[in-house]
């Protein structure tokens, strides 16, 4: 089997996505599942995916998908990749069965958001060929790839993982401690945070606070992420502006009353049809193709700075 090929350990919308994303980059992909109803759905969301890429559609060959891992192509995989659900015990029974399997020199990466790496690999004899490697919704289309060090993985492990994701056409960061919720999730909240106390307090609606983040600062993360934009505005601004605001953010150590009230009652978004707004079938639809076309222009703006 020629080289550039990697296992990816679950079939679902973020294993099939990224198998997508490997696919499009010229590798080739062994998806392992046990259901049936998953593999058959495979090479369809595949072929999507890649056409949504602007990718050649005829690469979704390139994914094979398998029944157990001991049907697996061992010899010649460069990665493996865990994507199953976020069960804590299944995971551990995932990686015990790969490491009797895999081949000693291969990196083992989990995709987990919800555990920390060091959690899922701590019961391996194996463990320093272990990090994360945390995808973001949909993982064909999001460029960033976190390569999280556990306590336990070997800085050279990492490395290679990062080179991996670049050679798979991923933007990979290096997350070099192993604590909750990485480091772009750890972002993401610190601003949901403040957006639910804004909310909760009556400073804005949802449809402001969104407006707010879509068509002020958030319009510039396209081109430049905070640091870069601060180099550019002024770091002496962000302190005057820093000093006078932050004694009045959020500091909430747990998610406001607000969203535990909406948890409870079902309240959970478009998969209920009920969150901040209420959603039809025909809504739903519109909005998410109208996310995803955005998406796609973002990915593309992306992809012409490599060029």
């Amino acid at each position: 089997m020629a080289k550039n090929s990697v296992a990816i350990i679950g079939g679902g919308i973020m294993g099939a996505d990224i198998a997508t994303s490997f696919a499009a980059a010229g590798w080739d992909a062994h998806v392992m599942s046990p259901s049936q109803k998953t593999r058959d759905a495979l090479a369809g969301r595949v072929t999507k995916g890649l056409e949504r890429l602007g990718a050649d559609a005829g690469r979704a060959e390139a994914v094979k998908a398998y029944a157990s891992l001991a049907d697996l192509p061992w010899s010649g995989i460069e990665l493996v990749i865990e994507a199953v659900t976020e069960d804590l015990a299944l995971k551990h029974r995932v990686f015990a069965e790969v490491e009797a399997l895999a081949p000693p020199d291969i990196p083992l990466a989990s995709n987990t958001s919800g555990f920390q790496v060091t959690e899922v690999g701590k019961h391996l004899k194996t463990r320093s060929r272990v990090c994360g490697a945390h995808y973001f919704m949909p993982a064909h289309l999001v460029p960033l790839v976190e390569v999280v060090c556990a306590e336990f993985t070997d800085p050279k492990v990492a490395e290679r993982v990062e080179a991996i994701m670049k050679a798979a056409g991923k933007v990979p960061v290096m997350v070099k401690k192993d604590i909750p919720g990485f480091l772009a999730n750890r972002l993401q909240h610190a601003l949901l945070r403040e957006a639910m106390w804004l909310l909760d307090n009556g400073i804005a609606t949802p449809e402001g606070i969104d407006a707010a983040v879509r068509y002020g600062f958030g319009f510039r993360f396209i081109a430049c992420g905070p640091f870069m934009q601060k180099e550019m505005s002024g770091w002496d601004t962000n302190f005057y502006a820093g000093s006078a605001i932050y004694p009045s953010l959020s500091n909430a150590s747990a998610p406001p009353q607000l969203l535990k009230d909406m948890v409870e009652r079902g309240a959970i978004g478009m998969k209920t049809k009920q969150g901040m707004w209420s959603w039809t079938d025909e809504a739903i639809a519109r909005e998410k193709a109208r996310y995803e076309k955005a998406l796609q222009a973002g990915f593309q703006i992306l992809q012409r700075e490599k060029q």
